[in-house]
């Protein structure tokens, strides 16, 4: 029996986030150039974004390329761009008949001017999608991200525009680029790695987290579903106690 039949219908997480890791050491167990890790990474995306909007999940982000991935090797940098291409232009017909939303978050003007117009193209397509809204972090890093919110905050109270007696969690929210978007439920990282890798910082700071060792191209249905039934079972009780909980 599959674990999909014991997920509560009535808990999912709203907001489920994934760091998508192990695609280079995938590829290196199949004797392969860590190319065809990020290639086969892909069906595994598509495999997740079809399974959590079967399943009712509102809102699914997926760290797709940080700040920090632009250190890697220009072949590689190079190869994920042109990558990032191909899937927005070979997904749009599932993202459409889905009913799911494109929405990206980032520092976007970094990424190849190809990128950023096929980016645009699919976000505006699907802009009215109401099923689901997957978000891609592309050239993301939550401190860059956390660096640009105070500076436009402290622009703004210079200007008289807000006071500082006015800043609060909800104004910073405001200026995050996951302004739209709910606090994160659960955050899942694939490969065995137990690193947050600057990713939502302010955004989990109550997410459950949950780490697999499974390698992201070989991530499919059954481990989602493994990860929500381990979100299930647990009592999440924001600070408070489990008899006020109950």
């Amino acid at each position: 029996m599959s674990l999909k039949n014991t997920i509560n219908e009535d808990n999912l997480p709203q907001h489920l986030a994934i760091i998508m890791d192990g695609n280079g050491r995938w590829a290196k167990q199949q004797g392969m150039l860590r190319a065809f890790g990020h290639e086969n990474g892909t069906k595994s995306v598509r495999v997740t974004v079809e399974a959590c909007a079967r399943l009712g999940i509102k809102n699914l982000t997926l760290y797709a390329f940080s700040t920090e991935n632009w250190n890697r090797p220009k072949i590689e940098v190079d190869l994920l761009m042109k990558l990032l291409i191909k899937s927005l232009q070979n997904e749009l017909k599932t993202l459409t008949d889905n009913n799911i939303r494109l929405n990206s978050i980032g520092n976007l003007d970094l990424l190849p001017k190809s990128a950023q117009k096929q980016l645009r193209e699919v976000i505006d397509t699907t802009k009215n999608n109401t099923r689901m809204t997957l978000t891609l972090a592309l050239s993301y890093g939550s401190r860059e991200e956390i660096l640009q919110a105070v500076r436009a905050i402290s622009d703004k109270v210079k200007n008289n525009i807000i006071s500082i007696a006015d800043i609060d969690e909800s104004i910073i929210n405001q200026h995050l680029y996951t302004q739209n978007l709910p606090d994160v439920d659960l955050l899942i990282r694939t490969s065995g790695e137990h690193r947050i890798s600057n990713f939502l910082l302010w955004q989990i700071a109550y997410a459950e987290l949950y780490f697999t060792d499974v390698l992201w191209p070989d991530f499919r249905e059954e481990h989602l579903y493994e990860a929500i039934v381990s979100y299930q079972k647990r009592e999440r009780r924001f600070g408070k106690t489990s008899e006020q909980i109950k």
